[in-house]
Formats: structure tokens, sequence, C-alpha cells
């Protein structure tokens, strides 16, 4: 199966503000449901963005090195990827642990997130900001006042 990629910032951004985070002392892995991109049709798939900062790891090589393991042991997962939008945030000790290690803690961290990800989804969630409705509800009671009686 191929891997997706993630586009452009806002792509990132609805990840990174929607996601549920994995960590593992290898990688944090942020998760949200597949939701197809704008006019696209529904084709349930893994799209994925895998980030390596230069704080991370400072050489281009050793940046280059670690995407190229991490999408490979991606690629060849034994039950492949769930349909979901993630990001991949790798560590330094990738580069030096074993494939079938990185494969298998790759494996936890997917089959572990998505029993996180349904239960704070907006179904099962909190249902928007509590202080802001309050105010939206002081203000309802407050702006219907009886009408004058002197008029027939």
């Amino acid at each position: 199966m191929a891997l997706d990629s993630l586009r452009g910032d806002r792509e990132f951004r609805k990840v990174r503000n929607h996601g549920v985070a994995v960590r593992d002392p290898l990688f944090t892995l942020r998760l949200t449901e597949y939701r197809p991109r704008y006019g696209e049709v529904w084709q349930p798939r893994a799209i994925m963005g895998i980030v390596v900062s230069k704080k991370t790891l400072k050489r281009a090589v050793d940046r280059n090195r670690v995407r190229r393991r991490v999408r490979e042991a991606l690629r060849t997962l034994p039950g492949g990827l769930p349909p979901c939008r993630a990001i991949l945030l790798p560590n330094p000790g990738v580069l030096a642990v074993p494939f079938t290690e990185l494969q298998a803690a790759l494996a936890r961290a997917i089959a572990k997130a998505p029993s996180q990800a349904k239960s704070q989804g907006k179904r099962g969630g909190k249902a928007g900001n509590p202080r802001q409705s309050a105010r939206v509800s002081e203000r309802v009671t407050a702006v219907s006042p009886t009408p004058p009686k002197d008029r027939p």
C-alpha cells in the first residue's frame, strides 16, 4: 500500500489540534480519523506526515535517513496501516535501533491509538467551551423583557 503524505500547513494544523498523541521512546505519533480532502472521493487510506526537525537531528543526511527508515517501516508493517491522518515525530534513537524493533514500536503505537481517538472525538467528548455556552444562555434570558400592558 502506498503511503500518502500530508500536504500543506492546514492539514498538519488539523492533525496537531484534533489528534491523539501516542508517545514512545523512539517517536511521538499524533493521529486523527480519516477524512477525505476537499473535493476528493471517500477512499479510506493512511495519510501521514513525517517531521524531523533540525533541533532533533542537525545533519540533513541523518534527517533524511530517519525519514526513509520510518517510511519503509510503515510501508512494510505486517497488519498494514488503518485509515487515518497522522504526524510522526521521530527521535534520534530511530537511527540506532534495529529495524524490526522500530516496526514493532510503530505497530504498538498504531494499535494503541484508535481506542483513544474514539473517546476524544466530537461524539464522545465535551461539547464546546462551557464558559461560552453559559454566557450565551445568560444573554438570552436577559434580553427577553415582558411587553408593556398599557397598549390595547
